[in-house]
């Protein structure tokens, strides 16, 4: 009988045992997780690696007003391009990062989508830390406009930079569509709903439509560069005709503040923040 009460505790005591340590199991690996998850989430939230304190951002190629906006159909970019979304996630990531100090534009762009760009400059504009923008091959149209938010613009003697001004230029097709047995059938249920087709000629008010249009985003664009490079808006109003410039001359009439490179940056940021330039490590 002793035996067999004997064998009943040692069962119970056994089980108990084996309960606890599950118990504790369970609890250490809960602490592992969390503490894993967290581990990953602040990654997945930092920009530094622990040692670089200034982020990169390429402008590169075409603005897009979203992710995909240039893709071949199947999924695949085409070329570099840069969007509202992305830049603003990396913003986020950035600020957010207690050891970022500054923030970093490299452009290298001709421009693209005219929403695209203000919304990025806009962005640029309300950073919260110190920001420089290099214009590296070229900074033009949409991404000279996205480089005057910066707190200031560097370039190369040999940037190609400006090109202040709209266009909606495109071939006309009549002729050829003529020679080819082809005639457009106009279907619209308002009288400048096909207004800029390429398969129709242009009319006359059609052609003043989009001549308002094209000086009302010129304006607009005028504007912000003034205000974003404290211009008296008849100076930028003057050399805004489309054209290009290179560096030498953007820093002439104002456009850029220096000539340099990456190291002039790194030399600019070193003291705005107060530390030596081999302090400044960019996040590359």
């Amino acid at each position: 009988m002793n035996t067999i009460k004997r064998q009943i505790a040692i069962i119970i005591l056994c089980f108990i045992f084996a309960l606890i340590a599950f118990v504790v199991g369970l609890w250490i690996f809960g602490l592992w997780h969390n503490e894993w998850s967290g581990y990953n989430a602040g990654a997945k939230m930092a920009i530094s690696d622990g040692l670089c304190n200034i982020a990169v951002m390429p402008i590169l190629g075409n603005i897009i007003p979203y992710a995909g906006a240039d893709n071949d159909g199947s999924g695949n970019e085409m070329s570099p391009s840069i969007n509202p979304d992305d830049f603003l996630e990396i913003v986020s990531m950035a600020e957010r990062d207690k050891d970022i100090l500054g923030f970093f534009l490299r452009i290298d762009s001709g421009g693209g989508s005219p929403v695209a760009s203000e919304t990025i400059a806009n962005a640029v504009k309300n950073i919260s830390l110190p920001t420089v923008a290099l214009i590296r091959e070229i900074g033009a149209s949409g991404a000279y406009l996205i480089a005057t938010g910066a707190d200031e613009i560097i370039a190369s003697p040999f940037s190609d930079i400006g090109s202040i001004g709209m266009t909606m230029s495109y071939l006309e097709n009549t002729e050829k569509n003529a020679k080819n047995g082809l005639r457009y059938v106009s279907l619209a249920s308002a009288r400048f709903k096909d207004y800029g087709s390429p398969d129709k000629p242009l009319t006359f008010a059609e052609r003043s439509l989009l001549e308002r249009d094209l000086k009302i985003y010129h304006d607009h664009f005028v504007k912000m560069v003034s205000k974003n490079r404290n211009l008296p808006i008849e100076q930028v109003a003057k050399i805004a005709d489309g054209s290009s410039m290179p560096g030498a001359l953007a820093l002439e009439n104002k456009l850029i503040d220096f000539l340099g490179d990456q190291e002039t940056a790194r030399d600019w940021f070193a003291e705005k923040l107060e530390i030596s330039s081999k302090e400044v490590i960019f996040c590359e």
